[in-house]
């Protein structure tokens, strides 16, 4: 799944004990369903419980942004991850819905000093998102999740 090249970013990287909400747009589910496969894989991977990973659906990406802020409100999660594919049509649409989703979820870990990451992919072609999901840029929803992970590990090491 090309899950492996993230991972070792970080020697000792572990996920044990962390609790992670992934928060997946339907839209696009064939794509979708595949970044959230690898992100669940690579927290395993690295230690995470599979009960510790808990899955979320939401209609579209513009919602993954409320639905993250509720998970990092809750208490119950340590990281969110924030996965889905806007491919891009005819409108402006595309634009809109690609910046909004983005500064939204950057603004959730902003304001509630939860670890947030965006996985959520833009593309102009379905190609283009096959080629990010185990493909040639490996896979996009397992680096979301090893992005988590990582910051959590920072932030961990400032605390002292």
């Amino acid at each position: 799944m090309g899950v492996q090249k993230g991972i070792d970013r970080i020697d000792g990287l572990s996920a044990a004990g962390m609790r992670v909400a992934l928060v997946c747009a339907r839209f696009n589910d064939d794509l979708t369903s595949q970044l959230e496969a690898g992100a669940r894989a690579a927290l395993i991977e690295l230690g995470a419980a599979d009960g510790d990973v808990h899955t979320v659906w939401v209609p579209g990406a513009l919602e993954v942004p409320v639905a993250a802020l509720h998970a990092a409100r809750s208490g119950r999660f340590d990281a969110v991850v924030g996965l889905g594919a806007i491919v891009r049509g005819e409108t402006y649409h595309f634009e809109v819905v690609s910046n909004e989703s983005a500064s939204g979820l950057m603004h959730v870990g902003l304001t509630t000093g939860v670890v947030v990451t965006n996985g959520i992919l833009t593309l102009d072609t379905v190609q283009q998102a096959l080629d990010r999901l185990g493909g040639p840029h490996g896979h996009k929803g397992a680096d979301a999740a090893v992005a988590a992970v990582e910051t959590l590990a920072a932030i961990r090491s400032l605390a002292g």
